[in-house]
């Protein structure tokens, strides 16, 4: 377990800060993934009889990609400092350690739920998913 351990009040007012760094890695993943299909389809038609493309448009599509790692690298980092541990980064699913009843637990929270609501037992991951019913 990290050092950082949140209460649910805790991981709920980080998660702003969270929820932004978040938000952005499943962007940025998104594109990146775009384009990843998309490159494929680009090199056999200018390895092929060009199909109107040059050169150069795969390798702006590289320069992009390569800017959209730095950006991805850049939200994990933010979200290390953050103190979560990212499970997810397609959809943005990360975990809170915390403590319940003396035992070490994640609290769980993805992009698109509004608040952390969730907890889950170290070896149990997301299908293992119970509400929060504990007070601080």
């Amino acid at each position: 377990m990290p050092d950082r351990l949140f209460t649910p009040a805790e991981a709920n007012s980080a998660l702003p800060e969270v929820r932004a760094a978040a938000g952005r890695l499943v962007a940025v993943r998104a594109r990146m993934r775009e384009l990843e299909r998309g490159q494929g389809s680009l090199v056999s038609a200018i390895g092929g009889n060009g199909g109107g493309y040059v050169a150069g448009d795969l390798g702006a599509v590289r320069t992009e990609l390569a800017g959209l790692a730095e950006a991805a690298v850049a939200c994990l980092e933010r979200l290390e400092e953050l103190g979560v541990v990212v499970k997810d980064l397609d959809i943005g699913l990360v975990d809170f350690p915390a403590r319940h009843a003396g035992e070490d637990v994640l609290l769980c929270w993805q992009v698109g739920e509004d608040d952390v609501s969730w907890w889950h037992g170290l070896a149990e991951g997301f299908a293992g998913r119970k509400p929060i019913d504990w007070s601080e």
